[in-house]
C-alpha cells in the first residue's frame, strides 16, 4: 500500500519543491475531496492518486517561483481548482480569484476552500468576458490551464491584467505550432511574448510549457467580445 503523504512529499522534492507537513495534509485532503465529489460535479477524468499528484497538483505549481510575493492572480476556467488552488497551498501569500462558468464547479470550489481553510482566495461563477466588465486591468497575473488556443485565451486573459502584469498559459510541447496563430491576437490585445518556461515531469514522460506574456499597453475596450466570439471567431 502506497504511503500517500510520503509520495506527495517525495514527488514535490524531486522537483526541488519542499512542502511542510501542513501543505502535504492539504494536498491529501484536496485529493480525497476531489475524488469523493467527482461523480457529482464531473470535475476531472484523472482520479487515480499518483496521476492526480503528477498531472494536477505538481503541474499546477511549476511556475510558482515566477510569481512575485503578495501578488493578485486570476485563474480563468478554474474547473476543479487548477492551477489556482495548488498555487495557493504552496504560496499562501498569493491572493487568488478562481473563475468558472459552471455553477456546480464553483460550488465545489467554495466547499474546497472552506475544507482547506484557505484565506484570500475566492471562487466566482461567471464567464470570463462578463467578469472582465468590472475587473478590467485589476490583477498582477492571469493564469489558465484551460484547453483553448492562444488567440482565444489571450482575449480572455490579457484584458484582466494590469499594464506591466503578466499572463501565464499552461501549454504542451505543441506550443510552437500554436504560437504561429497566436502572435496577432497577443499584439492586438496589448501583449508581448516574454518567455517560455519548460518543465519535464520525467515520472510520467511529460513536458509542460508555460507561455509568459507581458502586458505592455492597454487592451482595446472592445475585448473580450461576448457571444462566444473569442472561440468561434478568434483574432488571427
Amino acid at each position: 500500500m502506497i504511503n500517500k503523504k510520503q509520495f506527495i512529499k517525495e514527488t514535490f522534492n524531486s522537483h526541488q519543491i519542499n512542502l511542510d507537513d501542513n501543505q502535504i495534509d492539504m494536498f491529501l485532503l484536496y485529493y480525497n475531496f476531489l475524488v469523493e465529489e467527482n461523480e457529482k460535479y464531473n470535475l476531472t477524468a484523472i482520479t487515480d492518486f499518483e496521476s492526480v499528484v503528477y498531472k494536477h497538483f505538481l503541474d499546477s505549481v511549476l511556475p510558482y517561483k515566477h510569481l512575485k510575493e503578495n501578488s493578485t492572480i486570476i485563474d480563468i476556467g478554474s474547473g476543479a481548482g487548477f492551477p489556482g488552488v495548488p498555487l495557493k497551498i504552496l504560496r499562501n501569500d498569493l491572493k487568488i480569484t478562481l473563475v468558472d462558468s459552471l455553477q456546480k464547479r464553483v460550488n465545489f470550489l467554495n466547499q474546497l476552500i472552506s475544507k482547506l481553510n484557505l484565506k484570500n482566495i475566492v471562487a466566482v461563477h461567471s464567464r470570463a468576458e462578463d467578469f472582465c466588465l468590472n475587473n478590467r486591468e485589476k490583477f498582477d497575473y492571469s493564469v489558465s490551464r484551460a484547453v483553448a488556443q492562444i488567440p482565444t485565451l489571450s482575449e480572455y486573459l490579457l484584458p484582466l491584467v494590469k499594464i506591466k502584469g503578466q499572463v501565464l498559459m499552461y501549454k504542451s510541447q505543441k506550443l510552437q505550432e500554436e504560437l504561429e496563430s497566436g502572435q496577432t491576437a497577443i499584439q492586438v490585445l496589448g501583449g508581448k511574448i516574454l518567455n517560455v518556461l519548460s518543465f519535464d515531469i520525467n515520472e510520467i514522460e511529460a513536458q509542460r510549457k508555460i507561455l509568459i506574456i507581458d502586458k505592455i499597453k492597454q487592451c482595446p475596450k472592445i475585448y473580450p467580445r461576448g457571444k462566444n466570439l473569442p472561440k468561434t471567431k478568434p483574432i488571427i
